[in-house]
C-alpha cells in the first residue's frame, strides 16, 4: 500500500515541478502546452472491457505538446484491487507520442501507444486518426497492435458541448468500436454457453455514451464531472466481454466520477 501511494505522490510531484518549470520557460513567442489530469471513477471500463471490481480508481494523466507533437503519461490506481497481493495497486502506466495536423476543418493524427501492465505482457499500439471540425466533431481512429495481440480496434466518435452560464459547457459524447483479431491465439469467438469456439473473433465491439460538466476554476484549473455507460453492441461481443471478465458477470456498465484538470 504505501509503496502504491508513494508511486502516486512521486507522479502527482512530477506533474507540479513540470507545469511551474515550463511555465517559467514557456514566455517565448513559441509556447508549448501542458495539461495535467487527475481523474478519480467508480470503474475503470476501457474498450468494453471491466478492469476493475467494487473499488474506485485514481487515473493521473500529463500531456506535454509543441507545434502539434505531443507526450502523454498515464497511470491506473485501483484503489482495492480484486486480483493483486496488496490491497491497492498501481497496475497500469501508458506511454502516447502523437502528432497531429489541421488542414482546414481535417484534423489528421498519427501516434504510438505503449502499455506497461502490471501481471501480464506490455502491449504496443500504432494508430492513425481523421476529425472534422463540424456538427457533432465525427471522430475516426483506427488502432493496430503491434506486440503480440495482432488485432485491429476502430472507434467513430462524436461530441458536442452545450454553453451553459458561468462558462460552464454541458459536453456529450458517443462512440462505438470495432474489434477484430488476427488469430484465435488470445481472443476467439465464444458462444452462447460461454464456450470458447475456434473461429477468429471479428464484430462491432462496444458502445460508450457519456455526459458531463465542464466547470473553470479560476484560470488553469477546471472540474469534469460525469457518468458514462458502456455496452456491447453484438452477442458475438456480449459473449467475449462475458467471458473474459474476471470481474463479474456483466457486459455493460454505468460509472462515473470528477477530473480535476490542470492547464497552462
Amino acid at each position: 500500500m504505501k509503496k502504491n501511494m508513494i508511486k502516486l505522490a512521486v507522479i502527482i510531484g512530477i506533474l507540479l515541478l513540470v507545469f511551474v518549470s515550463v511555465n517559467v520557460w514557456a514566455e517565448e513567442e513559441e509556447k508549448p502546452s501542458v495539461s495535467a489530469d487527475i481523474a478519480v471513477l467508480s470503474k475503470y471500463v476501457w474498450r468494453g472491457y471491466e478492469f476493475s471490481k467494487n473499488s474506485a480508481v485514481i487515473q493521473p494523466s500529463m500531456t506535454i505538446g509543441y507545434k502539434g507533437a505531443g507526450l502523454n503519461l498515464w497511470g491506473n490506481l485501483d484503489t482495492n484491487a480484486y486480483q493483486a497481493t496488496n490491497s491497492e495497486s498501481f497496475n497500469e502506466t501508458d506511454m502516447t507520442l502523437s502528432y497531429d495536423k489541421s488542414f482546414g476543418m481535417v484534423g489528421l493524427g498519427v501516434g504510438y501507444i505503449y502499455y506497461a501492465l502490471d501481471g501480464i505482457a506490455d502491449s504496443q499500439e500504432l494508430y492513425l486518426s481523421v476529425s472534422l471540425d463540424t456538427l457533432l466533431s465525427p471522430s475516426l481512429k483506427v488502432y493496430r497492435e503491434i506486440a503480440h495481440e495482432s488485432a485491429w480496434y476502430a472507434s467513430l466518435g462524436i461530441s458536442h458541448s452545450f454553453k451553459l452560464p458561468k462558462e460552464i459547457t454541458l459536453d456529450l459524447a458517443g462512440s462505438v468500436g470495432y474489434y477484430s483479431y488476427d488469430n484465435t491465439d488470445t481472443y476467439a469467438e465464444v458462444d452462447e454457453n460461454l464456450t470458447i469456439t475456434t473461429n477468429k473473433y471479428s464484430s462491432m465491439h462496444d458502445g460508450l455514451v457519456s455526459v458531463g460538466l465542464t466547470i473553470p476554476v479560476g484560470k488553469y484549473f477546471t472540474v469534469v464531472p460525469m457518468v458514462a455507460y458502456s455496452f456491447p453492441l453484438t452477442s458475438d461481443a456480449e459473449n467475449l466481454i462475458r467471458y473474459t471478465n474476471a470481474y463479474s458477470n456483466d457486459s455493460d456498465y454505468i460509472f462515473g466520477g470528477v477530473t480535476l484538470s490542470m492547464a497552462f
